[in-house]
């Protein structure tokens, strides 16, 4: 693979001088989950690398949106008269989901217990974490699906977009105030999530078609639990961040475009993939649900990796991203109704261009922090070197 230099010399230069700054007050996470987490580092074996920490669970959570997608590729197995997903996909999805979660808990710890902490390490996990959002909501999608008591394709579409919005204030945060301050309703939301897949194991599907009482369903409660963290919790607390920042006169950008440049490109983003869907003459998110999401979640985690290295090194954030120049050329091909017929190919098609493209940025990424600072990003280090 040829690898591209996506990282300037000036951001290398701000890699240079970077050092990690991050506030988790939570106290699920500060007296259950840390403790937890603490007792976890200390079996690991001491050569295990932290990224391939990173990686393993990262790859937890792609395993179950695969194992999901091959037993409900349309979200409509949890329907009333539909073949529903086995009992042991959902506990395995339970159990891989909080794998996901600790390992994702535990990989700074280990950098930090092997001295081999790097920005490389945090730009990886956090990275990760951004394309990340897609996975674990299409994921428990399928336990409530598009059925009658179930959630419309549409409205899950925004509640995606509520989600990915929520990820990215975290480091719009960091981006004005220099200091990552990890979201209250991120270790809230994985517990239960864990939680419910386990329950939905035992007690099947068909229990969630049972109003909790009057006409209030579960997947009423699954819509109130993610807009209330995000509207009640991470949002409120994003902007007090903020304007504490202002306030004491920390801010980074005083320029208030500098500001929210952040969000230029993720606003362009949902416009155009809205559009899409507003405009399409097949109803292409009714047709196709989980490869739509695929290709909105994949094109917003390279935005945010993008904010993320901009973040990191110190450096102003790039006001537009290119992936969303051919996506509007794809957005209008549809509104025109030139590819009425084919659609749904040019669906897959711009798909697969998002996520190869996404993947190699990241590879590139990854590389050329390596040889800048002269690590080996997976190096298995010998057993008792520490």
């Amino acid at each position: 693979m040829a690898f591209y230099e996506y990282v300037t010399k000036e951001q290398l230069a701000g890699f240079d001088k970077y050092k990690y700054s991050a506030v988790d007050s939570n106290p699920l996470s500060v007296y259950v989950m840390h403790p937890f987490w603490n007792s976890v580092v200390k079996v690991l074996p001491t050569w295990l690398a932290p990224n391939l920490i990173t990686f393993t669970g990262f790859m937890f959570l792609v395993l179950n949106f695969l194992m999901l997608a091959f037993y409900d590729f349309d979200f409509s197995a949890s329907a009333e008269g539909h073949v529903h997903v086995p009992s042991w996909v959902w506990v395995a999805a339970g159990l891989f989901n909080f794998l996901a979660y600790t390992l994702d808990g535990v990989d700074g710890k280990q950098a930090r217990r092997t001295n081999s902490s790097t920005p490389l390490g945090e730009l990886f996990d956090h990275g990760l974490d951004s394309w990340a959002c897609i996975f674990f909501v299409a994921t428990v999608y399928s336990i409530f699906g598009r059925g009658v008591t179930g959630v419309n394709v549409t409205t899950l579409y925004y509640i995606l977009w509520v989600v990915l919005f929520s990820f990215i204030l975290s480091h719009w945060e960091k981006y004005n105030t220099g200091i990552l301050f990890l979201p209250w309703g991120y270790d809230v939301s994985q517990v239960t999530i864990s939680i419910v897949y386990i329950i939905t194991a035992v007690v099947g599907v068909e229990t969630w078609y049972i109003p909790v009482f009057w006409n209030f369903h579960y997947r009423d409660l699954f819509t109130i639990m993610i807009l209330g963290c995000s509207f009640a919790v991470t949002l409120p607390m994003s902007l007090r961040n903020v304007f504490k920042a202002y306030r004491s006169n920390t801010l980074k950008h005083s320029s208030l475009y500098e500001s929210f440049l952040p969000f230029l490109s993720p606003v362009l983003l949902f416009l155009l993939s809205t559009l899409w869907v507003l405009l399409s003459p097949n109803g292409i998110l009714q047709l196709q649900p989980r490869v739509f999401y695929l290709m909105v979640g994949t094109a917003f985690a390279n935005v945010t990796c993008k904010l993320i290295v901009c973040q990191m090194s110190n450096t102003r954030c790039q006001p537009l991203s290119w992936l969303l120049l051919p996506m509007g050329a794809a957005v209008l091909l549809v509104a025109t109704g030139t590819v009425t017929h084919a659609e749904t190919l040019l669906l897959y098609a711009w798909t697969g261009v998002v996520v190869l493209a996404h993947v190699h940025y990241g590879v590139s990424v990854v590389h050329q922090l390596s040889d800048h600072f002269n690590i080996c990003a997976f190096s298995l280090r010998k057993p008792g070197v520490d």
